[in-house]
């Protein structure tokens, strides 16, 4: 293979137009982590949905099907598929048909299963639509859950702080066991006001975990950053606890910019601010500044 080749990305996501999340935040990370970024959209919306009134809406659903078909008949296929948030089941179904049928060079998968926060459901998630998610997240190589979206997952009851210890590695081997060779469950509370990373490898039979202080905002789109950062890290074929630090360490960067500068939460975090850290190829993000 031409070492110079640049892999591509199929990123099966919304388009916000504004407020710094889903594809307008995948495309500048993984294009500067050196990697061709093909969006599939799943809609297309004005704003995001947390904090804004009257968003304008564009469901591509249809859309989806006749682009998947284009591409198979221009015979392009993918080094890795990349979904998230999906709004409907039908939705959930077009993207395990796409996995299925760009499977034959066996690409990387990761499902970022986005489904809630804060313990709670985003309100068009059906039980149907819950068991459409875990059907997906059989297919995929790696998943990157939030700490509520585990617990969906797993049918376990949310708690304001987490289970510690044996319990929680006891979910990340549930959750492997579903199908994912890497699991990384994000945004862990735990005493003391810190959040946690935790991440399982089932080939290397790997745990790792990476905690921070608690910072008393919640921006929308780290979730996508975070997983965004993690993809191109294994890409570059960084081991699973590496990838997790290095997108760990690149949202802690942008949220001690942003944080200070008093920016409206509802327009997400500066992650402009910090693509340089992305630049130098193979190159992983800095440690934030103390």
């Amino acid at each position: 293979m031409n070492s110079t080749r640049i892999k591509k990305i199929a990123a099966v996501h919304d388009l916000s137009c504004y407020g710094r999340c889903s594809l307008t935040v995948i495309l500048p990370i993984l294009s500067c982590m050196g990697f061709q970024v093909c969006p599939l959209p799943t809609a297309v919306l004005s704003t995001h949905l947390g904090g804004f009134t009257n968003v304008v809406f564009h469901d591509f659903t249809h859309a989806m099907t006749d682009f998947a078909s284009h591409w198979r008949r221009e015979g392009i296929d993918y080094d890795c598929i990349y979904s998230g948030f999906l709004a409907s089941a039908e939705q959930i179904s077009v993207v395990s048909e796409f996995i299925d049928e760009f499977s034959v060079n066996r690409p990387l998968v990761l499902v970022d299963p986005v489904m809630g926060d804060e313990g709670r459901l985003y309100s068009i998630y059906t039980e149907k639509m819950q068991e459409r998610i875990r059907q997906l997240v059989t297919k995929a190589d790696v998943i990157t859950p939030n700490y509520t979206e585990a617990c969906f997952l797993l049918e376990e009851p949310y708690q304001d702080i987490a289970p510690q210890g044996d319990v929680l590695l006891s979910w990340l081997l549930r959750l492997s066991a579903m199908g994912p060779r890497q699991v990384v469950i994000t945004g862990i509370p735990l005493p003391g006001k810190k959040l946690a990373n935790y991440c399982y490898d089932k080939v290397s039979r790997r745990f790792s975990q990476v905690v921070r202080e608690l910072i008393p905002a919640r921006y929308p789109g780290t979730g996508d950053i975070f997983a965004s950062v993690l993809l191109g890290e294994l890409l570059l074929k960084r081991s699973l606890p590496e990838a997790m630090q290095a997108a760990d360490c690149f949202v802690a960067s942008a949220v001690r910019y942003t944080f200070p500068a008093g920016t409206p939460t509802r327009e997400g975090i500066l992650p402009e601010t910090c693509l340089h850290r992305l630049w130098l190829p193979g190159a992983s993000p800095a440690p934030p500044e103390e």
